[in-house]
């Protein structure tokens, strides 16, 4: 939780709250859930905001971007979920942070998106934050047809998904687009790591890649799963090459 992360796709990790529920399939082994009970001893189910201190970093991130003329990517409660109900009465206060940090670019990824629509911040306006990126996790068909559609209901400077951990094969043809203001222009793929990892097939990989290629949108793949690796990103090779692509942001 901080500046420096192994998460692949980000720059930084934020958690305005720790602790979470499970929802579906891909809660099952729950990396956030192991790190919190064994590193910080207290259950996982209890959501608990953050201190002050560690928001106040987003300011230093953001001046400290501002002065190099770049921009940071932050993935947004890697041990929560943005629109966990628990945190609704600490949630306007994170969206003023992100408003009040236009050099980082926040990656809020969520496995409730039927609650964003009534959860964003007053001025959210037509567009969105021009510093929001706002994702769904789909491990399966069911999730995916569950929960794009709610995403998609919500206009917001790019959308993506995270369909990790990968649990079977998925088809999301119709919802990708290589123009962020008309669908899902980001995809992420992964399969599961850690003790008992369920399996990914790569036949799943490579049919989500080349959906997500033919509809002009980008294609990243984090890692292949199974036991933990600190080069599980390096060895995400599939069909000869490595693919980290990002979206196209205007």
């Amino acid at each position: 939780m901080g500046k420096v992360t192994g998460i692949a796709w980000t720059g930084s990790t934020m958690n305005f709250w720790v602790g979470c529920r499970k929802v579906s399939a891909g809660c099952t082994h729950c990396y956030a859930e192991k790190l919190v009970q064994d590193r910080m001893r207290r259950p996982f189910t209890e959501v608990r905001r953050t201190r002050p201190e560690l928001w106040s970093q987003a300011y230093a991130w953001s001046r400290k971007e501002g002065a190099l003329g770049t921009k940071r990517p932050v993935f947004t409660c890697s041990l929560s979920d943005f629109f966990i109900e628990d945190a609704d009465p600490w949630r306007d206060d994170a969206w003023k942070v992100v408003h009040d940090t236009p050099n980082l670019i926040w990656q809020i990824l969520t496995k409730r998106p039927e609650r964003i629509r009534s959860h964003l911040p007053s001025d959210w306006g037509e567009e969105g934050y021009p510093n929001v990126w706002l994702g769904t996790t789909v491990e399966n068909q069911e999730a995916a047809d569950k929960r794009i559609g709610y995403l998609l209901d919500v206009e917001a400077k790019v959308r993506f998904l995270s369909v990790e951990p990968m649990l079977g094969k998925i088809d999301v043809t119709g919802f990708l687009s290589s123009c962020a203001c008309c669908g899902i222009s980001w995809v992420i793929c992964g399969g599961e790591s850690g003790p008992g990892a369920r399996p990914m097939d790569p036949g799943w990989a490579i049919d989500l890649r080349d959906q997500v290629k033919g509809a002009g949108a980008a294609f990243f793949f984090k890692q292949w799963g199974g036991v933990h690796d600190k080069r599980a990103h390096e060895k995400a090779v599939l069909e000869g090459r490595t693919w980290t692509e990002l979206p196209v942001v205007t």
